[in-house]
């Protein structure tokens, strides 16, 4: 009876814990990451609207559209623009039709921002159209990209692996080219803009005592302007015409086949 306690006797519960929540314990995480970069990415762009003129919002406008190609394939990965360009047939009409400065010059005078955008859009109508009458015009719009520049409307005609616009390392128009020029002087009445004619070619190896681009690239570029010429285009349009040699490549290697280009341009005001 001495031993007797009046105690309550004490009870341990162990209670398993799973740590973390189960497979759904992180998922809150990743939403919080994505909402903050989202906000992150609201603020700079009001940020940049509030820092930035109407002019240089209307420029980063103009660069992420710059172009228009005029084959009937998407460009971009193995295709003849060797991924330069993405924009399909589809999107030409809407695709680089920003025109830096609202407006263009026509024949001495301004011509307004409507009246651009849509002698742009008879261009490109007008040589696609061709590209519809033959096998032979549908190749040769392979060759040709149009993209607005700040110099004006830019006419690129460029050379493929396989078909080279002029002979080799020389001024010889090719029939391609021919092709090419008929076109365009049958287009080009559409407007009456001065135009230049710029001639580029690919770098050669360093190594050459006698390097031919600035020779080569200014006798193609004339080469053209003849072609043009006897195809019917009135001289009186030629404002200049300018060898750039292998100054400006537009592929990422400046001896690719690519840089072998004339640009036919027309320029924005007459000069």
């Amino acid at each position: 009876m001495g031993g007797k306690s009046n105690a309550a006797p004490v009870i341990i519960k162990r209670k398993k814990i799973i740590a973390g929540g189960g497979h759904h314990g992180g998922a809150w995480k990743v939403a919080y990451a994505d909402f903050v970069t989202a906000m992150m990415a609201f603020f700079l762009l009001m940020w940049l609207l509030g820092a930035t003129t109407e002019k240089q919002r209307k420029g980063v406008a103009d660069y992420f559209s710059p172009a228009i190609t005029l084959t009937r394939s998407s460009a971009g990965g193995e295709d003849v623009l060797s991924g330069d360009s993405t924009f399909t047939q589809d999107a030409s009409a809407k695709s680089g039709t920003g025109v830096a400065g609202g407006r263009i010059a026509q024949d001495g005078g301004d011509m307004s921002e409507a009246e651009a955008q849509q002698h742009k859009a008879e261009i490109d109508k007008a040589l696609t159209a061709f590209g519809g009458e033959s096998m032979t015009m549908e190749a040769a719009l392979r060759h040709v990209v149009i993209k607005v520049t700040d110099e004006g409307l830019v006419i690129e005609i460029f050379d493929l692996p396989e078909v080279p616009l002029f002979g080799p390392d020389s001024a010889a128009p090719q029939p391609m080219l021919r092709e090419i020029a008929g076109m365009l002087a049958e287009v080009l009445p559409i407007t009456k803009n001065g135009l230049a004619i710029n001639g580029h070619v690919r770098a050669y190896p360093i190594t050459l005592i006698v390097n031919p681009v600035w020779d080569l690239s200014a006798a193609r570029a004339d080469a053209m302007r003849g072609l043009l010429e006897a195809a019917g285009l009135p001289s009186a349009r030629l404002r200049r015409i300018a060898g750039h040699a292998d100054r400006k490549p537009v592929t990422a290697d400046p001896m690719a086949i690519r840089n072998n280009r004339i640009e036919v341009v027309l320029l924005r005001r007459d000069r």
